[in-house]
Parts: C-alpha cells; structure tokens; sequence
C-alpha cells in the first residue's frame, strides 16, 4: 500500500531525483534471495523467488561459476537494494565511514540503519523501507517536532520520530494505529503507540543490525 502526499512540502541533505523504479521483485531475482523489498508479501507463496528464482533475462540457472570480483559485486548490491540507496549515495556513505573510529564495514550498516526512512520502516511505519521512504518524503513524518521529507537524514541518539497532525487524518494512519505492533522494534528504538513517537534510545550497533549481510565484502568491493 502507497500513501498519497498531503501537498506541504540532525543535517539533512535532498537525495538525487533518480531512482529505480521497476519491478522490486527483479533485483532479488537478480542477487539470487529475498530482500524482503515489499515487506509480508515477500513471506508469501506470491513471492516471485519463491516461484521463479533465476536471474532476470534468463531462461535457466546460470551455471558457470561467479568470480571472487563477482561475488563481492552481488554483496554490495545486496545491501544497496536493501536499503534503497543509489550508488553515489552508497558511495559517500561508504567514505564517511572509512573516515569514522572502527571497523569500516560496521559503520557503513550502522550508518545505513540511522537513516529516517530506515528508522520509519524499524518503528513499524511503513510495511517495507520504500513505503517508508515515501511517508517521509511525503512530509507525513515529524523529526524533533520539524516536518523532515529527507529519507537519507541521519537521525541522532535523543532523536524523535512522529507523525504530523494532518497525517493523523489519513486513512493509512487510522489502519496503521489498530495493526502496528510496540513489541517488534530494535533494542536501539522505542516506540509510544498512544502518540505514535518513537524515540532514538541510542545510536545502533553492529549486534542490532538483524540483516545478514558480508560487510568485510563490500569493504573489499571498494577497496580494490
């Protein structure tokens, strides 16, 4: 389900204007698993990988054997697809946390998990992380009580996460209210569902990131 825009239009800065917009079901064909891109139907026998799971514009399994080069390509597109960040975007993240203290690799998924649009789909408000990347673009979230329609703001521990009042309106937010689930958040994020808020309770780490992704693979992707 999509969520109509309403109109109105840390450091935040606007992400560029193109993105991938074909069949999401196509790039998990592609990396060969699920990336959980449409949230629970991904979990259902209406899954395409469940019922086709071979890359796309091929007729059968290929077969020839897939290069260490190859390999480490598909791990870095497995967590850019996951997270719905473009390559430029992929790639400045990714030189932000080389500069950072620590393991590289754990701070690109940390740094990954911190954004809104990621925060939104972790508190339950959207089903898949591109839902939730259109509520916030949308306008329809508040971050600290000042309306944020920038998906790759990076939020900050004491951060808080709520809706809009004229988005309380909308029917999404009415069938919203009656299904979201208070228990199933990270240890990292709380959530007040009589006001629908979720707080920032501390910045994420690498034990609270519950994607399985080879972070040292994307490190030697780029390092090469």
């Amino acid at each position: 389900m999509m969520v109509a825009a309403l109109g109105e239009g840390g450091e935040c800065r606007g992400e560029e204007m193109a993105r991938y917009i074909g069949p999401s079901c196509r790039l998990c064909r592609r990396v060969g698993e699920k990336l959980m891109l449409k949230g629970e139907r991904c979990s259902t026998p209406k899954c395409p990988v469940e019922r086709r799971n071979i890359a796309p514009r091929r007729r059968f399994p290929r077969q020839r054997k897939i290069s260490d080069r190859g390999l480490q390509l598909r791990e870095k597109q497995k967590v850019r697809f996951s997270y719905g960040v473009l390559e430029r975007q992929f790639r400045g993240l990714f030189a932000k946390a080389e500069t950072a203290p620590g393991i590289t690799g754990e701070n690109l998924l940390i740094l990954l998990e911190r954004r809104l649009d990621n925060v939104a789909y972790r508190l339950g408000f959207g089903d898949s992380r591109s839902q939730a990347r259109q509520i916030v673009r949308h306008g329809h979230i508040l971050l600290n009580g000042r309306k944020t329609n920038i998906p790759s703001c990076l939020v900050e521990s004491g951060d808080v996460i709520a809706w809009r009042q004229a988005s309380m309106k909308t029917e999404y937010y009415k069938a919203l209210v009656e299904k979201i689930d208070v228990a199933i958040r990270p240890p990292w994020l709380s959530l007040d569902k009589e006001k629908m808020e979720g707080t920032i309770l501390a910045l994420p780490g690498r034990d609270d990131i519950d994607a399985k992704f080879d972070a040292k693979t994307v490190v030697e992707y780029y390092s090469r």
